[in-house]
């Protein structure tokens, strides 16, 4: 039996990422595992510091490996991750000009199948204290597209509104079969 194949949706706050997690994960039938990032601040009450951020990627690869095998027994081709270590790495250098977490976080990426990037041509939404606002999406659009090109992974960018940028997933999708 073939090993789930797990698919990072990656991109800037506020992109969409876990809307289109979750429509791909309906679309095949698969699991996906949700921002560890956003569990944290809704237990915690807070964004995570500096020193916790280890913790963040940590958590979020323990949730993508159970899903995983989940996937496996259940026979399920995909797991749909929605983010991955390689944006903890970002925020983490954003945020606090560290740059600790990106040797492990480039390391873990090559566990993808495919990434799909997200475009940053959706509305910005406020979602409480994990958004900094509008104004960051470019720039981390920026590092993310940096980082992506020194993983050399397969990687999708997404974009379009609605259906159009589900379809444009799905078609990604399709393309690694």
């Amino acid at each position: 039996m073939n090993s789930a194949k797990l698919i990072c949706i990656i991109g800037a706050e506020s992109t969409g990422k876990t809307t289109l997690a979750q429509a791909l994960a309906a679309e095949f039938d698969c699991p996906w595992v949700a921002e560890y990032l956003r569990e944290f601040c809704d237990s915690q009450g807070r964004p995570p510091t500096q020193s916790e951020q280890s913790l963040i990627v940590k958590t979020q690869v323990i949730n993508e490996v159970s899903r995983q095998v989940n996937a496996q027994a259940r026979n399920r081709p995909y797991v749909f991750c929605d983010t991955a270590p390689l944006l903890t790495a970002i925020y983490s250098d954003f945020v606090f000009a560290d740059k600790s977490q990106y040797a492990r976080a480039r390391e873990l990426h090559s566990r993808y199948a495919l990434t799909l990037l997200l475009a940053p041509d959706i509305a910005w939404v406020a979602d409480g204290m994990q958004r900094d606002g509008a104004h960051v999406r470019e720039p981390i659009t920026q590092l993310i597209e940096r980082e992506l090109a020194t993983v050399h992974a397969p990687v999708i960018r997404i974009s379009g509104q609605n259906e159009a940028r589900i379809q444009a997933a799905i078609h990604a999708i399709h393309s690694i079969k």
